[in-house]
C-alpha cells in the first residue's frame, strides 16, 4: 500500500510563528501581506478573547526560489490568531456580508499602557480591522500543504 507524501516529509515545513513584540509582529506582517479571505472565515470569540481569521496567504518565503526555479508561484491556507482581545472593530468592511472578499496588507500595533495595545489589521478598498489587546499575541499557522497560486504571478503594488 502505498501512502501520500505529507507536508512533514519535505525540506520545508508549515509555517508556525508567534508574535509578543512589534518587531515580532513585522515579520507576520510581511508573510501574510496580500493574503485573501472571506468575512465568513472570520471569527470573533469575546469569552474567550479570541480573533482569527483564516486565509489564503502568498508564499513570500518562496517566491524567489519559485523564479530561481522558473516554476509557479504558491499560496497556502493559514490560520492567523490573536490572543487577549478585548474589542474587535471593523471599518470599510460589513463583517454581515459572509461572501465578502478581504485582502490583508498589513498588521501593525500601537502600544498602550501596561503592555496593552491596539493592533490594525490594514485591508485593500481602505478597510480595517481594529483589535484592542490586553497583549501581544499572535500566531501564524499553515494549515494545508502550498498549492499553485491561481493567478500565476506574484502580487504587486503600484507606488503612491
Amino acid at each position: 500500500m502505498t501512502e501520500d507524501a505529507r507536508f512533514e516529509d519535505g525540506a520545508e515545513r508549515p509555517l508556525r510563528l508567534r508574535a509578543e513584540t512589534a518587531e515580532d509582529l513585522a515579520v507576520i506582517s510581511a508573510l501574510v501581506q496580500d493574503a485573501v479571505g472571506q468575512t465568513s472565515d472570520i471569527a470573533w470569540m469575546p469569552r474567550h478573547r479570541r480573533f482569527t481569521l483564516l486565509l489564503n496567504r502568498f508564499r513570500w518565503e518562496d517566491s524567489a526560489r519559485a523564479r530561481r526555479q522558473n516554476r509557479p508561484f504558491e499560496r497556502v491556507r493559514c490560520l492567523l490568531t490573536i490572543e487577549s482581545a478585548t474589542r474587535v472593530r471593523a471599518m470599510g468592511v460589513d463583517p454581515q456580508d459572509r461572501d465578502l472578499v478581504i485582502s490583508l496588507l498589513s498588521l501593525g500595533f500601537e502600544p498602550g499602557p501596561e503592555g496593552s495595545g491596539r493592533l490594525r489589521a490594514v485591508l485593500a478598498g481602505d478597510g480595517e480591522i481594529v483589535l484592542d489587546v490586553e497583549c501581544l499575541e499572535v500566531t501564524l499557522t499553515d494549515v494545508t500543504r502550498p498549492h499553485l497560486a491561481q493567478a500565476g504571478a506574484a502580487p504587486r503594488h503600484s507606488p503612491d
